[in-house]
């Protein structure tokens, strides 16, 4: 395939061009829908006249339904999505980008999807679509996934399909809810993956952080002991990573730790702990549920985070992180190569 998109970008390079800004016309159809002209124009920063153009153009094919409403994806639009994924990839030069990735951050494996989650928000749910793929590949008769919170979380629940008949699956929160939307909240993904994958969930109603005294008192209850020994045996981690600051942020953190934060140079947070560039750990909340040394004992971790703004803290993420999957997109791959000496 590569042979031919080389050819391509030679003799008629207008058509490539034209097919990645059609393919993410039609993406952003499917995940905004539905959508009127101007909407996708202010969304993909084009001129109204040329995205009437090239909606006439998709819904001549069959690939789009124009209503009252908005604009709608056909199944037959969908099934051109799924099919050129993989070109688009190789398109964009995805399968160079990810060995580079996988090379400089020590990682098993790295998917890149193509585009910026931090511009299109629909990046997410390929970010998702692929999660989903590999957790196929890996499931045992029985599995405990533990997943955390945040919106890339969220997204994952939002595309997540069933997994399989043979497999018995349970979903658990990886740590207590952050003060954040509940569609956000770690126990509130589990639950939308479990019923879209159609398999069991439990809760964790624990808030997150917590200070000492609470967790000595939770951490002594029979039902938040039992919900602990199914998180810590979890087989399958799914995990995201976040700004150290934003999440500093949603946690409500005090200003004496925010300036301990500034003052270590923190980047990025995961599990409640704050690395600096180095991957140094500067802090830790206290959490009841997964810990970062938990994670040598789990058969698979999956990552998934994006977004160019996302770059820096999945770089220092990864200086001490352990995945044996990272799913990321264009946007914050790129990013994290513009930060990393040659």
């Amino acid at each position: 395939m590569k042979s031919l998109i080389d050819l391509q970008k030679l003799l008629v390079p207008e058509l490539l061009e034209v097919m990645q800004q059609r393919y993410s016309l039609l993406q952003r159809v499917h995940f905004f829908q539905p959508i009127g002209r101007r909407g996708l124009a202010e969304n993909t920063k084009l001129t109204e006249r040329h995205v009437r153009g090239e909606i006439d153009f998709l819904h001549d094919q069959g690939l789009i339904e124009i209503t009252t409403k908005g604009m709608f994806i056909t199944n037959e639009g969908k099934l051109v999505l799924e099919q050129l994924v993989k070109f688009i990839g190789e398109l964009s030069g995805l399968h160079v980008l990810e060995k580079r990735i996988k090379e400089t951050l020590h990682v098993g494996e790295v998917v890149i999807v193509p585009g910026d989650s931090d511009v299109n928000a629909g990046v997410k749910h390929e970010m998702g679509k692929a999660c989903v793929s590999y957790l196929k590949s890996i499931l045992k008769r029985d599995n405990t996934i533990a997943v955390t919170g945040g919106s890339t979380m969220a997204a994952v629940a939002n595309v997540m399909t069933p997994l399989g008949k043979e497999s018995d699956l349970l979903f658990v929160p990886a740590r207590g809810g952050i003060g954040e939307k509940v569609e956000n909240q770690a126990s509130g993904i589990v639950a939308e993956m479990a019923r879209r994958a159609h398999g069991e969930y439990r809760m964790l109603y624990v808030p997150d952080p917590i200070s000492n005294s609470t967790y000595e008192t939770i951490i002594t209850e029979p039902a938040i002991i039992e919900i602990l020994e199914k998180i810590k045996g979890s087989n399958i981690v799914i995990h995201g990573v976040g700004n150290a600051f934003k999440m500093a942020e949603r946690r409500r953190t005090s200003e004496q730790v925010m300036a301990l934060l500034k003052e270590k140079n923190a980047a990025s947070e995961a599990f409640g702990y704050y690395f600096d560039n180095y991957g140094n750990v500067v802090h830790k909340v206290k959490t009841v549920g997964i810990q970062l040394e938990d994670l040598a004992a789990v058969e698979h971790v999956i990552t998934v985070a994006g977004g160019k703004s996302k770059g820096e803290a999945i770089a220092s993420y990864f200086k001490q992180g352990k995945s044996d999957l990272f799913i990321t997109d264009q946007g914050a791959a790129e990013q994290i190569l513009r930060g990393t000496p040659l």
